[in-house]
């Protein structure tokens, strides 16, 4: 029997059904409407984009989260968007792995931003490290390792061939919002809110993500990556 205000989903492969308990999937970010469109809440937007084109909102409070839950191919699937602020997303991640009694090498996809990853583009990892993310570190300290499945959008914009900084979708960022030496956006552009041109960008990824999160659950994350990241490599070398 589903949780109250559930909604179900067409049933999937037998892959999904291999455990019982639910899969965990959250996307990282920061909690207030002056950070909603900003790149580091990448993670939270894919989140509200599932959980639209499955039904349901994200409102319940547990675990220093919001959730929504759903079932997406036989599975129940817990939607969470932690309410901590990206460098202790840990706490709700830990909290929410406890709670529902989650393996997270099994039981959990993060969704999160990456400065790395070009802006229209996504990668997913089985492990890694937090590669200067802070909402990755803090998840890793509170899990006590690498091991959980993590799916990367990028936010990262093209390089201004005067070399002044990035050039995507509209004028160059102001000096402030330039790490050291110029060559990439640093915390104030993460921070920042969006130019129109490059949520559009984004849009379109959401969707892509979704669907990838949807392969996940049903076939595993080896099957989605041998899908999606093949096709993100392909669809970043030709726009390049």
């Amino acid at each position: 029997m589903l949780p109250a205000g559930e909604q179900k989903s067409p049933a999937g492969s037998p892959k999904s059904e291999e455990r019982h308990g639910p899969f965990l999937v959250v996307g990282l970010g920061n909690p207030g409407n002056e950070y909603l469109w900003t790149p580091h809440n990448a993670g939270f937007m894919a989140i509200d984009r599932i959980a639209q084109q499955e039904g349901v909102v994200v409102q319940n409070r547990r675990c220093r989260a919001v959730t929504a839950t759903c079932r997406i191919a036989g599975r129940v699937v817990v939607l969470a968007k932690p309410e901590t602020f990206m460098n202790l997303s840990g706490l709700a991640v830990s909290a929410l792995v406890k709670e529902f009694d989650a393996d997270p090498g099994k039981d959990l996809l993060v969704i999160y931003d990456e400065l790395d990853l070009k802006l229209g583009t996504f990668k997913i990892r089985e492990r890694g490290s937090p590669a200067g993310h802070n909402g990755a570190r803090s998840i890793t300290g509170a899990l006590g390792g690498q091991e959980w499945l993590r799916l990367r959008i990028g936010v990262g914009l093209d390089p201004s061939p005067h070399g002044h900084g990035p050039v995507r979708g509209g004028p160059e960022l102001p000096p402030e919002a330039i790490v050291a030496g110029g060559k990439r956006p640093g915390r104030d552009y993460l921070l920042s809110p969006m130019r129109k041109a490059d949520l559009t960008v984004l849009d379109e990824v959401l969707d892509r993500v979704a669907t990838a999160t949807r392969r996940i659950i049903q076939d595993g994350p080896s099957d989605a990556m041998n899908e999606f990241n093949r096709r993100e490599e392909k669809g970043a070398a030709g726009s390049s």
